[in-house]
């Protein structure tokens, strides 16, 4: 395993030295008497207030109110004295900020559960050049006029995946992305230029992102209903195929979805159309792999994602599994395919086909420099682990009578919603509904996973200790096997 975020304060990636000389450290140490955690670390939040401007109690579950901006947690920007003397301050002030700020970080990061990024890593290595503006432009695989670039890197891990994927070289194109919606986002746009009056297809658990793609191209969106898994229904699926067999089908395939993890019977959805008639080239699928894209290669059993199935792109995202620091995606598709997208540019002199202009081209570096260190044995030594621990989380749960469902290919555990929000902000936890849910990613631990649980079940002790107030019941949720309320344990 390479370094955690965890390790010794006294460690700091990209040198811990600023531009005045002083010490992050140093400065920290200075003013640890003064420094409060609480008031740094809780991160204080307005209290959310209905349309009728009742706030809302402690334990009701908090609701997003529009149009409402919020400054109170901002950091001011203000501007330096006249006078250059007083730069240091300025300096000294800034260092202190940044300090407290990474304490912040090392806090949240400790009771970081609900999200799906890998937070272990150390990239230490690659400060020497954040000094450098590295912008990819235009397609990866052209040369451009702009020579600070990392397109090398680029291809390198585009190629990686491909092989991944099972694709040849001189069939695929791609690049890497800015996020896991800009792939979605561009799978679809492929989709749309080949099918221009294609219906799109997409089960109701699948991304907002997806939906985002149909709202922004003016696509007909279908939604699909789903198992109690969050697996796409396909008997639902092929009635509506069947209401719509005049056009043709884009379809968005979830490789583990946002809430429960579950992951598409991608076999199932391609016979499902062949048995509605829609021939090969009367449908594009796009695969959506934002973290489990990565994890299924390595998992025993797990069906294959691949290039040699009747696919029209994948996704998955750099900043999730992989474990890069700032927000990326890979995103491949069929080169047969890119034509219809593609257009010459000369400021560039290349060509483009991809959503964004700029690309960040320290993304690549980092994606490039941890498939170096890990490779395929090293990602599957780490898949491994991340499935026990996600067993062991769920065991333990419903060890102490509460609520939870893992997938068999997921490392997603769904379970019942805690009923303090500052608990759920606390830990972070993504929810829906009845339901919350913990990614288990490689830096998740057992030590960190019963250091929750012990919270948890202590907090259900208070929170259930009247008996006017029961768990709520998940069995429409997970289905009756999975609910331990009242009525189903």
């Amino acid at each position: 395993m390479v370094g955690s975020v965890f390790e010794a304060e006294a460690t700091m990636s990209f040198n811990g030295s600023l531009a005045n000389g002083k010490s992050v450290e140093l400065i920290m140490a200075a003013d640890e008497e003064s420094f409060d955690p609480t008031a740094v670390v809780a991160e204080p939040v307005p209290e959310v207030v209905e349309a009728n401007e009742v706030i809302v109690e402690k334990n009701e579950k908090r609701e997003i109110v529009m149009g409402r901006n919020v400054h109170t947690t901002c950091l001011e920007v203000t501007e330096p004295d006249a006078d250059d003397e007083s730069t240091g301050d300025k300096d000294a002030y800034m260092a202190s900020v940044l300090a407290r700020y990474r304490k912040t970080l090392l806090e949240r990061t400790k009771h970081h559960l609900g999200y799906p990024y890998n937070l272990d890593f150390d990239y230490g290595a690659l400060g020497q050049l954040q000094h450098f503006s590295i912008n990819n432009l235009g397609d990866p695989f052209i040369e451009s006029n702009y020579g600070v670039h990392s397109r090398q890197f680029e291809v390198g891990v585009l190629d990686w995946f491909a092989r991944l994927w099972e694709i040849e070289k001189s069939d695929y194109w791609g690049y890497i992305t800015n996020c896991g919606t800009e792939g979605n986002l561009h799978g679809i746009l492929v989709g749309r230029e080949v099918f221009p009056d294609g219906i799109l297809y997409a089960s109701k658990e699948s991304h907002y992102s997806v939906f985002k793609a149909a709202r922004m191209y003016r696509m007909e969106c279908v939604k699909v209903a789903t198992l109690v898994t969050g697996e796409i229904d396909c008997t639902d699926f092929k009635a509506k195929l069947l209401l719509n067999k005049d056009k043709p089908a884009i379809l968005n395939v979830n490789i583990g979805t946002t809430v429960k993890g579950a992951v598409d019977d991608l076999d199932l959805v391609i016979q499902t159309l062949e048995e509605c008639g829609f021939s090969h080239d009367r449908f594009y699928i796009h695969c959506d792999g934002a973290l489990f894209g990565l994890m299924m290669p390595f998992v025993k059993r797990a069906p294959k994602v691949t290039f040699k199935k009747p696919i029209g792109s994948v996704s998955v995202s750099g900043h999730k599994f992989v474990g890069c620091p700032m927000p990326c995606g890979v995103q491949l598709t069929r080169l047969k395919h890119i034509n219809a997208l593609s257009s010459n540019v000369e400021y560039l002199a290349s060509r483009d086909a991809t959503i964004m202009g700029s690309r960040n081209g320290h993304a690549p570096i980092f994606l490039w420099y941890t498939l170096n260190r890990k490779g395929y044995k090293g990602f599957q030594k780490e898949v491994q682990k991340c499935l026990r621990n996600a067993h062991y989380l769920k065991d333990c749960l419903r060890g102490a009578g509460i609520s939870a469902m893992l997938n068999e290919l997921s490392s997603t555990v769904v379970f019942e919603r805690p009923r303090d929000e500052e608990f759920v902000r606390r830990w972070q936890l993504a929810c829906e509904g009845n339901m919350a849910h913990i990614v288990v990613m490689p830096n998740v631990t057992i030590e960190k996973l019963d250091y929750f649980l012990n919270e948890l079940v202590q907090g259900r002790a208070i929170w259930y200790k009247d008996d006017k107030i029961q768990p709520p019941c998940l069995a429409a949720d997970l289905g009756r096997e999975n609910c331990s309320c009242a009525l189903h344990k």
